[in-house]
C-alpha cells in the first residue's frame, strides 16, 4: 500500500467529511506529475517540525533499518518543497522510513513530491498516526485534540470518519486531563489505558499511578484503588440529608461526565445524582476571570 493511500485506509464514507476537499488520490489525478517516483540524497530530507508522532520505538526502528538495508526502501516518502528552505523536502508521511533509513546509513530515498499547505501537512500527518495500530493511547489522544483544535472537527465526525466509536474517542480524549507524569508512563508502557482511565476521578492520580506500578495491580484492582481512595471525600462532600437518594458511590457514566465537563469548561465539575429526584452540578472557578468565562458559556455567547 503506497502512502498516497494510507490516509484512506480504515477511514470509510467519512474521509471527505474529515479532509474536506484534501483527497490525496483526486489531486493526484490533476496533476500527474508530482506522481513522479523519483529518488532524493537523503541530506535533503528533513523531518516535519509539527509532526504529532513525537516517540519512536528503538527496537522497532532497528528492525526497520536492518529490513531496508536488506531490501532497501519500497514504500516512496511523500514530501513537499520545504517552505523556508530552498533544495530542501520536508515529510508528509514516511518519517519512521527516513529515520530507519539514516539508521541504515542509506544515501538517498525514493520519494513523491507534492505540493501541501502547513495545514494539509499537519492533518495528513495526524490521520496517517492514528492508522498506525503501534500508536500509544496518549500519542492516539493527543491527535484527536488536534484534529478538533485545529481543524473544528466534532467527536462525533472524528469517529465516522475513522470508523472509530464515539466512546473510544472520548475514553482517549480523557487521558488528557491526566497529570504528564501520569501520562508518560503510559507513553513508556508502564500503565496500560485501562489503568490511565480508572485514574481519571482521582484526587491524587500521579501518586496512585506509582503504587500501581509498583505493586503490580490489575485494572480492575486500580478502580478499586480509587474508589477506596475517594469513598471519604465522597462522603463528606455529599453531606446528605438522611433519607436522600444520591448515592455516595458514584458510578463509572457520572465519573465519566465529571471528567468531560470539566476537561470542556477547564473547571472542576461535581455531580450529585439522585435519580428519579434530579441531582446538583457544582462548578467551582478559581477567579473572577473564570466566573466571567462560565457565564459566556451558560449564556449562550461564545
Amino acid at each position: 500500500m503506497s502512502d498516497s493511500k494510507i490516509a484512506k485506509r480504515g477511514l470509510g464514507r467519512g474521509l471527505s467529511a474529515l479532509m474536506a476537499d484534501m483527497d490525496i488520490e483526486a489531486s493526484a489525478a490533476n496533476a500527474p506529475q508530482t506522481r513522479d517516483r523519483t529518488m532524493i540524497p537523503i541530506e535533503q530530507i528533513t523531518a516535519n517540525p509539527d509532526q504529532p508522532r513525537r516517540h519512536f520505538e528503538p527496537d522497532a526502528l532497528q528492525e526497520l533499518a536492518d529490513s531496508l538495508r536488506q531490501r532497501g526502501v519500497l514504500q516512496p516518502l511523500i514530501v513537499r518543497p520545504h517552505p523556508r528552505d530552498e533544495g530542501l523536502y520536508q515529510i508528509v508521511a514516511g518519517e519512521r522510513r527516513w529515520r530507519a533509513a539514516q539508521m541504515a546509513q542509506l544515501h538517498e530515498l525514493p520519494v513523491i513530491i507534492r505540493e501541501f499547505s502547513d495545514t494539509e501537512v499537519l492533518e495528513v500527518a495526524i490521520i496517517e498516526n492514528i492508522q498506525r495500530a503501534d500508536l500509544n493511547a496518549i500519542e492516539e489522544a493527543a491527535s484527536f485534540r488536534q484534529l478538533m483544535d485545529r481543524f473544528g472537527h466534532t467527536q462525533e465526525k472524528l469517529a465516522e470518519a475513522l470508523n472509530k466509536s464515539r466512546s473510544h474517542i472520548a475514553n482517549l480524549l480523557r487521558l488528557l486531563n491526566l497529570p504528564d507524569s501520569v501520562q508518560d508512563f503510559v507513553k513508556d508502557g508502564k500503565l496500560s489505558a485501562g489503568h490511565a482511565r480508572a485514574l481519571i476521578t482521582a484526587d491524587n492520580p500521579a501518586a496512585l499511578a506509582r503504587q500501581v506500578i509498583e505493586k503490580g495491580l490489575s485494572v480492575r484492582e486500580t478502580e478499586n484503588l480509587v474508589r477506596k481512595k475517594s469513598e471519604p471525600a465522597v462522603a463528606q462532600s455529599n453531606n446528605t440529608p438522611r433519607g436522600s437518594n444520591i448515592s455516595r458511590e458514584k458510578d463509572a457514566d457520572t465519573r465519566a461526565l465529571e471528567a468531560d465537563l470539566s476537561a470542556h469548561l477547564k473547571m472542576k465539575v461535581v455531580i450529585n445524582h439522585a435519580g428519579m429526584d434530579g441531582g446538583t452540578i457544582s462548578i467551582t472557578y478559581r477567579d473572577l476571570e473564570q466566573l466571567d468565562a462560565l457565564c459566556q458559556t451558560l449564556g449562550g455567547d461564545r
